[in-house]
């Protein structure tokens, strides 16, 4: 498959603390935050009371480069993952992620639906602008094989 294929599939981006540490996320700030962009963005949050499912999960809409993705939160374990997205959608979610929901300086871990699939851990999210955020991400599906 071309770089530019590779590129353009969409999965499930997740994003969490390192292992061991917290953002202090809470769906109350994080709706805030995704209020403070826009205040018409779909949220919903589910306290896993009516379900198969324990615990609490919240999901909710975000608008980016006009693409609206679908996202979803969960504070245990903890983390903020983006549906059906693109390497660069979900760079360009990332970062405004770690410039409004993360405590500056902590890092970023991510996989994907996919590498999750194959066993790939968590990799830390490169400090560096949307474009390199984005190679690392492409590289990680070419890991996750299996795209011939």
């Amino acid at each position: 498959m071309e770089p530019e294929q590779i590129a353009e599939l969409r999965t499930m981006y997740i994003f969490t603390p390192p292992h061991g540490q917290s953002w202090g996320l809470t769906y109350e700030g994080l709706e805030a935050l995704l209020r403070e962009r826009n205040p018409d963005e779909f949220i919903r949050v589910d306290d896993g009371a009516d379900g198969p499912v324990s615990g609490s999960s919240m999901h909710f809409g975000i608008t980016l480069d006009e693409e609206q993705l679908e996202g979803m939160a969960l504070l245990s374990p903890e983390g903020v993952s983006v549906k059906d997205c693109t390497a660069q959608s979900a760079a360009g979610f990332v970062l405004w992620l770690r410039n409004t929901a993360v405590p500056a300086g902590m890092a970023v871990m991510f996989n994907t639906e996919w590498g999750l699939e194959v066993g790939l851990p968590a990799t830390p999210v490169p400090d560096a602008a949307r474009p390199r955020i984005a190679a690392a991400f492409i590289e990680h599906l070419v890991e996750t094989g299996d795209l011939d």
